[in-house]
């Protein structure tokens, strides 16, 4: 099998509401899907949708580099292509992971598997999926209830986004409407100094907290163990772990669980393989998207079902989007679904 087109599709999606964290608001997800053709008439998809804020390079930077690497693949076999985008020392993530993507898709169509078994061939094809609620704005309840109604029983939640001393009393309000076995997963994108973390930290101690990400705007080794060892719930590092180094974070176990991005991480690959090095650490990972098209999230589903775990991932973010380049895989019950007979991706444009 040869590679007979390559080709980039810009696309920009409205969000329903503005997505706000500690980084900031965004109201789109721009991007860019790498299309490959084969000569046996496969078509494999990647999604570049760089987000500087979650990790990963500028956009500019990803357009330029996906203008040099697309034309070295016409005429090349997707396993030649990837072994050479191994070697390359690709430094931009978000198209890496594109093209990462657009190669395992055509190579595992070939073969007849979805994506997810060419990383682990054991895997189930259902996993745990987490809510997605947003920031504790005036009509957090309501996207609690519906949340729950649908069988969620993780619900993420966005802190970070006031002082600390006013989301506890929110947080301690909202755990009064939980159902029995519903717990909340914060994410702090990086917002504290260490009093504050901590001071948050402290106030959670008898609320049904599932995990806490990104808690400091200096992730320092030191100040992270601390933190985990007075929390009774894992601290959890994300877009940090581009400035953290890897080989102490593991040794060390600095915190209890890892969140593994693609596109930020640079496919679903090396996030595999960090999450088995995690493991043999000691440690949990969830794989989750930066809000991405359905071609990302269809990348973070099949890394989320090869971890084979039962943790919720998150997973669940295109109903965000007013609009996307495809359709998503179901969700039942809280869990997301793959097709037993789908082959790669499993992706199928509305472009075209």
């Amino acid at each position: 099998m040869r590679i007979a087109a390559a080709q980039l599709i810009p696309y920009r999606l409205p969000l329903r509401h503005p997505w706000r964290s500690a980084h900031g608001v965004i109201t789109h997800r721009c991007g860019w899907l790498v299309r490959l053709v084969s000569d046996e008439g496969l078509i494999g998809y990647g999604d570049c949708a760089p987000l500087p804020a979650a990790g990963t390079e500028t956009p500019e930077l990803a357009f330029e580099q996906l203008q040099v690497q697309l034309p070295s693949l016409l005429d090349n076999d997707p396993q030649g292509a990837l072994s050479s985008l191994d070697e390359s020392g690709f430094q931009a993530p978000a198209a890496r992971c594109a093209l990462e993507i657009a190669l395992l898709d055509l190579l595992a169509q070939q073969t007849g598997l979805p994506l997810a078994r060419r990383l682990n061939p054991n895997s189930a094809l259902s996993v745990r999926a987490n809510a997605m609620i947003g920031g504790l704005a005036d009509d957090v309840g309501a996207r609690v209830e519906a949340a729950q109604a649908a069988g969620f029983t993780v619900l993420k939640l966005k802190v970070g986004l006031a002082e600390p001393k006013i989301e506890v009393a929110q947080l301690r309000r909202l755990a009064g409407m939980l159902e029995a076995g519903v717990s909340l997963r914060l994410d702090a994108n990086g917002a504290w100094t260490s009093a504050q973390a901590l001071a948050f930290v402290e106030g959670l101690f008898d609320l049904p907290i599932e995990s806490l990400e990104e808690p400091l705007a200096q992730p320092e080794i030191g100040q992270l163990q601390q933190l985990q060892a007075l929390a009774a719930f894992p601290l959890a590092l994300d877009e940090s772990l581009a400035r953290i180094d890897i080989d102490t974070l593991l040794r060390k176990m600095v915190v209890r669980r890892l969140v593994l991005k693609p596109m930020v991480l640079g496919g679903v690959r090396p996030a595999y393989a960090l999450a088995r090095r995690a493991a043999l650490a000691g440690m949990e990972c969830v794989a989750t998207t930066a809000v991405d098209s359905a071609v990302g999230v269809l990348a973070a589903v099949h890394l989320a079902v090869a971890l084979d775990n039962e943790l919720a991932h998150g997973l669940a973010t295109s109903s965000w989007l007013l609009s996307d380049v495809g359709s998503v895989p179901r969700l039942e019950s809280g869990r997301m679904l793959l097709n037993a007979h789908m082959n790669g991706l499993g992706f199928h444009a509305k472009l075209e």
